[in-house]
């Protein structure tokens, strides 16, 4: 049996954090899709499902609340990552609240990023 890949969008209006993300990502086996422009992001999970969403919170047009708003709302098991340069108490509150698996500032280490990505992962290959 064969173990479906573990799929994730990562949604940051500054290019080189997917430029940085996706080869590493890809290297550990995961399938990635990345995106700069939250517009596009909305259309791509009207599209699919993604087991893992990872997303900046400032941005412009769709910010990163409104897309993880987004996101669950459309699918309650997508595990969503917030990165942010603006990590404030507020905001990681209000990212918890609305169900995010986890929080990091920015600038985060590359492998802060997977060892959050495969508790995701655990989760949920454990529900």
């Amino acid at each position: 049996m064969t173990t479906k890949q573990t799929t994730i969008l990562i949604l940051d209006d500054e290019p080189i954090v997917s430029k940085r993300l996706k080869p590493s990502l890809e290297k550990k086996g995961y399938e990635i899709e990345t995106f700069t422009s939250s517009a596009d992001a909305l259309k791509r999970i009207q599209e699919r499902q993604f087991d893992i969403v990872i997303t900046d919170l400032k941005m412009e047009g769709v910010d990163g609340m409104q897309f993880l708003a987004e996101v669950k709302g459309r699918f309650s098991d997508t595990e969503v990552i917030v990165i942010t340069g603006f990590a404030t108490m507020e905001t990681a509150k209000e990212s918890f609240n609305r169900g995010v698996f986890d929080f990091l500032a920015k600038p985060f280490k590359l492998g802060e990023i997977a060892e959050v990505i495969s508790r995701a992962e655990a989760k949920i290959k454990n529900r």
